[in-house]
Formats: structure tokens, C-alpha cells, sequence
């Protein structure tokens, strides 16, 4: 490790473990008790949501739906973090990291709900050609609108596409291209730049057709991706089942320094599972809600609730598959493993020929993470400014992070992410503290018209003193909440908040 790899390295660590982490798990925690534990109460109502179809009021026209834009979500969230980043988690916190990824989820839930409920209240609509009809929103839009602070939304923007628009996307390639190699593929650097080329395309052909293409995109590959990885996970849970047990004791046990003999076994298991955690669902980070913003619902918790049901299946279900599939076999973790050590670990049980698959899911894992990554920063750009030469300038500089990131070593480009995505964490959870009284109040006003009977539907003056509002428009006769279907503005007044 270089020199300047080993500094950045440290101050990372310091920067997460003594600030970031405790700051998250706070604000998770007060989302929580203020919201009444919504990501737990209102569990079922995240199903019913999901299934809500995506229609723009008075045209007809179908727009990106509930599900698109948790698709677009899930596509940034699952990556190669729930393969790998599981299993050095494991190797470095012990088998109790796991458990503490999952209490991580849980509460990180209520931080999911607030930002995304936000990030939909302060939407704007696309202007831009090819975008009519579509919204975009995330953190630097609600620090514009809902605090005021324009320069802060600026800094989110910068910070959020250097990361995600254009580093993550790097690192994305590197990993594509590394477990082809490891397939037995060539190591040429012609190879390299050829499978690079061969992802620009790709990425290109799959975005640069908007919001509604990645989101068709999305829909497609990653239910795909989830399923074949799931199907290999419950092929292991099946042959290792008798496992389950010793494997769910472990992980307990291993939380709670049960068995370590080491003073400061118990708090690695919690900086790992919690910062490894925080990588994987991403519930307070501020990026999902940078798709949140994209669906076409009725009203903005909506959103929340869905992209919380995000955390729920990136952690409690993806990761849990992994961290099973590694800890039946009982492997050595005497060494930093990676998705190697998941690959050893599939291949143990159900063959070599599960290596092979692993190479299609770790490829679909980290593409579709391309995919989002891509559009966080797009959207954040044109928060920025709407020069056309700009957004060129982005496109051609995240087509070349996809060449450059196959054909290089990104190291020091990994620890410069964990600082920048730490720092996007910091600003978006200063400007969502504040700003969680008005996703409180509209999730009151959500109860109040379910307890009604009705399907809740938002405009902006039901919470009055909302300021930099620009969509959800007062009802004028042809919105409110619907008992059956058809809107009743009459009956929004019945169950008005505020």
C-alpha cells in the first residue's frame, strides 16, 4: 500500500468511525421514535404501494412508476458490495458483522423514508428534450427548495457525480472486467480496453434515452439478477440446511462478543456490519432519493415507503443470502477475502460450474449499478446548470471513467470514494435533520386518509407554510384522495392535516 493510499486510508477510517457512523445511527434512531417505527408499521402498506402503476395526471400517458424508480434505486444499491462487501465484512468483523448490517437496515429504514419522502415532495418536472413528461429531485433539490441554501444543494451535486457519476462507475468496470479475468480470460491490456469499449456501448445504449429507458432498463435486469443470485443462495440454504442453525448462532453470538477472547473483537463486528451496512442500502447517504424523486405517485411518502422496502431487500435479503452461502461452508477467515471468498464458497457446495454463474450475477451486479450511478449524476448535473455542452462534457467523461476504470488499478480510487460518498452522507443528513418535521407532517396526513379508507393523494396546500413547492399542485376539482378509485376532493377536507 502506497503511502498516500495508507493516509487516505486512515483518515477515512477516523472520519467514519468517530463521526459518520455515530451520526447516522442517531439520526436513524430519531427518525424512528418520531416516525413511530414507520419502517416497521407500515410494512404491509410498502407492498400495496409497490404495486401502484405510474399514470401523468390528465394526459394518459404512463410515466415512471413506484416500482420503475425503486427498480433504479435497487440497481445503484445491489452491486458488488452485496457479494463482496459481505464477505469482508465477515473477514474483518466476524460472523456478528452481519448482525449488525442487519440492525443497521432497520433503522436506517426510517432515514430511507424521510430522504426519499422529501426528495419527492420537492421534485421538479424535466424540461429538457426527451425528458417532458418526467420528474428528477434528490438532496440538493430539498436544500434548495426546503432550507433555502442553494450553495449547499451545489456542493451535494458536485460531491454526489464525482462519486457516483464517475468513480463508483469506474470501480464498477474494474470489478466487471477482474472477474472475467479471473473466468480465465485474457490479461492483455488490449483485452482490458476491449471489454471497457464494450461496457461504454452498453452504458450509453441502455441511458442516453432518459429517465424512462433506465428505468425500462432497470425493471428488466435487476429482478433478473436478484433471482438468479437468490435461486443459487436457496440451493445452498437447501443442501447446507442443517447449517442454519449453527450459522444463525454464530452471527448472534458474534454480535455480542459471545466467543471472542479478543477486548475489540465486538466492536469490529460493528464497525464492519455497520459501515459495510451503510455501503450496501445506502439509507441516509442520500443517492436513492435522487430516483425516488423520478415516480409518478399520488402522494410523496409513497415514495417513502417504497424505497425503504429498498433497504429491506438489498440488506435483509440480498446480503443474508450471501452472508449464509460463505458461513455454511465454513470458511477460513484468517485472510481479507472478497467476492473471491463468496466464489470459493458457492463452488465448495454446488460445484465449480457455480464460479461461472457468480461471473453473470457479479457482471449484472455491477452494470445495472452503472446504470444508476449514471443517473444520479445526470440529475444532479442538471440541478447544476442546464447547459447542454455540460451534459455532453458528463456523458463523455462517464463513458471514459467505464474504459479507464476496465484498464486500471483503483486502489486509491476506492479509499477517495469512501471519503467523497462519507462527505455526500455528512451534508445530506444536515439538511434532512431539519427538514424531517415536514416529512413527519405529510406522513400524518398519509395515516389520516388510509384510516379514511382512502388511497391518499397529496397536494400542496393540505400542509399549509410549505414553501418551494413546484409540483403537487392544489386539487382544482380533479385530484384528492380515492375510496375506490375516483377522486373526491371533497373528501381531502375531511382528513386535511395541519
Amino acid at each position: 500500500m502506497s503511502t498516500l493510499d495508507a493516509l487516505i486510508v486512515e483518515i477515512n477510517d477516523h472520519f467514519w468511525t468517530y463521526l459518520l457512523i455515530p451520526l447516522v445511527a442517531i439520526a436513524g434512531l430519531w427518525f424512528t421514535i418520531r416516525s413511530k417505527a414507520v419502517q416497521l408499521r407500515l410494512l404491509p402498506e410498502m407492498l400495496r404501494v409497490l404495486k401502484t402503476p405510474a399514470q401523468s395526471p390528465g394526459t394518459g400517458r404512463r410515466s415512471v412508476s413506484a416500482f420503475g424508480a425503486f427498480t433504479i434505486s435497487a440497481a445503484a444499491r445491489i452491486g458488488t458490495g452485496n457479494v463482496a462487501g459481505v464477505a469482508a465484512a465477515i473477514t474483518l468483523g466476524g460472523p456478528g458483522a452481519v448482525f449488525w448490517m442487519w440492525v443497521m437496515a432497520l433503522v436506517g429504514g426510517a432515514s430511507s423514508f424521510v430522504e426519499s419522502t422529501l426528495a419527492q415532495l420537492y421534485k421538479v418536472r424535466n424540461t429538457h428534450p426527451g425528458g417532458e413528461g418526467t420528474y428528477r429531485g434528490g438532496p440538493a433539490y430539498y436544500m434548495q427548495r426546503g432550507l433555502g441554501k442553494r450553495w449547499l444543494g451545489v456542493t451535494f451535486a458536485v460531491i454526489i457525480t464525482l462519486t457516483f457519476g464517475w468513480v463508483f462507475t469506474a470501480v464498477q468496470s474494474n470489478t466487471i472486467t477482474t472477474v472475467l479475468k479471473s473466468s480465465g480470460s485474457s490479461e492483455s491490456s488490449s483485452f482490458t480496453f476491449v471489454v471497457g469499449m464494450a461496457l461504454a456501448g452498453l452504458l450509453a445504449l441502455s441511458v442516453f434515452g432518459g429517465v424512462k429507458r433506465i428505468a425500462h432498463v432497470t425493471q428488466v435486469l435487476v429482478p433478473v439478477m436478484a433471482v438468479l443470485y437468490l435461486l443459487m443462495g436457496l440451493l445452498v440454504l437447501a443442501l447446507n440446511l442443517s447449517e442454519l442453525p449453527s450459522v444463525l448462532a454464530s452471527i448472534v453470538e458474534g454480535a455480542f462478543g459471545l466467543r471472542e477472547a479478543a477486548s475489540g473483537a465486538i466492536g469490529a463486528a460493528i464497525i464492519q456490519g455497520v459501515r459495510r451496512g451503510m455501503f450496501s442500502n445506502e439509507a441516509g447517504l442520500g443517492s436513492a432519493p435522487n430516483a425516488a424523486a423520478t415516480a409518478e405517485v399520488s402522494h410523496p411518502v409513497k415514495q417513502g415507503l417504497v424505497q425503504t422496502l429498498g433497504v429491506y431487500f438489498d440488506t435483509l435479503i440480498v446480503c443474508s443470502m450471501t452472508a449464509f452461502i460463505i458461513l455454511s461452508t465454513n470458511p477460513s477467515l484468517s485472510e481479507r477475502g472478497g467476492a473471491d471468498l463468496t466464489q470459493s464458497a458457492l463452488e465448495e457446495t454446488l460445484g465449480g460450474w457455480a464460479g461461472y454463474v457468480l461471473v453473470v450475477v457479479v457482471f449484472m451486479l455491477a452494470f445495472s449499478s452503472m446504470i444508476g450511478n449514471y443517473y444520479y449524476g445526470e440529475s444532479n448535473v442538471r440541478f447544476v446548470t442546464g447547459s447542454k455542452p455540460v451534459m455532453a462534457g458528463y456523458r463523455v467523461v462517464i463513458l471514459a471513467c467505464t474504459v479507464l476504470g476496465a484498464m486500471g488499478s483503483v486502489s486509491v480510487v476506492w479509499s477517495l470514494a469512501d471519503v467523497t460518498m462519507g462527505a455526500m452522507a455528512l451534508v445530506n443528513l444536515l439538511a434532512v435533520l431539519p427538514l424531517s418535521v415536514i416529512a413527519f407532517r405529510l406522513l400524518e396526513d398519509y395515516v389520516a386518509q388510509r384510516r379514511a379508507g382512502l388511497d391518499p393523494v397529496f397536494t400542496r396546500d393540505r400542509v399549509p407554510g410549505l414553501k418551494g413547492v413546484e409540483c403537487w399542485e392544489p386539487a382544482g376539482g380533479t385530484a384528492g384522495p380515492r375510496a375506490g378509485g375516483d377522486a373526491d376532493p371533497s373528501a381531502a377536507q375531511d382528513v386535511r392535516v395541519g
